[in-house]
């Protein structure tokens, strides 16, 4: 073998930056070509609207998916700034929409994260074929366009504007993505949990796909957490033998605030959804909280009523859990996660924090509805015995 075939230094390395990069390896950015990823193109450049909406700056946010296969998302938020950012001379509409932020991370608790690799709506820029921005901002209305992650029009002043806010419109790039149709219920069930998870939330989903024939849902639950219960259990007609029961807590020793809502319902299959500052999780810490306070309540309840005798063993998580439905949701300060899928919290207090708070809560429940109680009870003595 040759020196010239062995030799590897910095002269070897291929260094890309920006939408190079971004083109290079879309996978890493976020996380497929495939229809995933294109949902994911939504997510990003909605994730920047939808927190307009949760810091009170804005109202609503709207996604529409367009007859010629783009989706075009908008708020009535302040505006992105249109002024100069720094020495750079661009304005910062355009760094939003070209710059790579860095040392991303997941936010704090009043942030909804729904980007998957944190480098904002850039990636998006990149991996279209075209993308348009409108801003709307003091009367004046701007525009900018793009093809593929590199303007092609100055940012442009183009008359008067009614009302403020932000409108990007984008056509994914077909030497990119393997498919170009994007799944209306998928869409539709990432934005319904988070308008449950977030009360101040609302987002209206359009299809304006098929010619003549309008596919809409306006995505609003000032109910919050009780209303995602109620949802999961429409999808079953097996009556509930209890009614929802809900808390809402802030603890200082976890950094962060926990919302549960729960029933049981007359089947028997157990579901139980975690979020963790609006993220769904598959696990985590508080999850095995939520379990750990059910659990202990119920004993306590059990023992205190004489409905477990002396000698009978404490009832098991996988008993209680059948028929349950529930929605724990925490928003912390700082969140940590397992893994680069940030799918499992693993925040150690949060554990402790959420145990308690759905011991004491459940227990003041029992205790002030008995017979609810008891028919809990019998559904899970009745479990045993299977």
């Amino acid at each position: 073998m040759s020196e010239e075939t062995t030799r590897y230094d910095a002269s070897s390395i291929q260094v890309l930056q920006g939408w190079e990069a971004i083109r290079k390896r879309p996978g890493m950015y976020i996380g497929s070509t495939g229809e995933r990823g294109l949902h994911q193109m939504v997510f990003e450049i909605a994730n920047r609207a939808v927190n307009e909406v949760l810091a009170g700056r804005a109202g609503s946010v709207e996604v529409t998916l367009t007859p010629d296969g783009g989706v075009r998302v908008a708020d009535d938020g302040p505006g992105v700034p249109i002024g100069k950012v720094g020495d750079t001379g661009r304005p910062e509409l355009e760094a939003l929409l070209t710059s790579i932020k860095t040392g991303a991370g997941p936010g704090g608790r009043r942030d909804v994260a729904l980007d998957f690799s944190g480098v904002g709506p850039v990636v998006v820029n990149a991996l279209s074929r075209r993308l348009t921005a409108e801003v709307r901002r003091e009367g004046i209305r701007w525009v900018q366009e793009y093809a593929r992650g590199v303007a092609v029009t100055p940012l442009n002043e183009a008359g008067t504007a009614t009302g403020n806010g932000t409108t990007i419109a984008f056509w994914p790039d077909a030497d990119i993505f393997e498919t170009a149709e994007y799944s209306f219920e998928a869409l539709a069930e990432r934005f319904r949990q988070l308008a449950f998870l977030n009360r101040a939330l609302d987002i209206s989903l359009s299809d304006r796909r098929q010619q003549g024939k309008v596919r809409s849902a306006r995505l609003r639950f000032p109910g919050g957490a009780r209303d995602f219960v109620a949802f999961l259990d429409a999808q079953t007609a097996a009556p509930a033998p209890t009614e929802t029961i809900a808390l809402e807590l802030e603890d200082p020793r976890m950094a962060g605030e926990v919302e549960v809502a729960f029933r049981w319902c007359g089947s028997h299959e157990e579901r139980v959804r975690g979020f963790a500052n609006s993220r769904p999780t598959i696990g985590g810490s508080h999850e095995q909280g939520f379990r750990d306070g059910v659990a202990a309540a119920l004993n306590v309840y059990a023992r205190e009523q004489l409905l477990l005798n002396a000698t009978d063993p404490d009832l098991g998580a996988d008993r209680i859990g059948e028929g349950l439905t529930a929605v724990v949701s925490v928003k912390l300060d700082h969140p940590e996660f397992e893994g680069s899928t940030q799918g499992v919290l693993r925040n150690p207090p949060v554990r402790t924090c959420v145990a308690q708070a759905v011991q004491e809560h459940l227990g003041r429940w029992l205790e002030g509805h008995p017979e609810q109680a008891l028919a809990v009870f019998g559904r899970i003595q009745g479990t045993r015995e299977d």
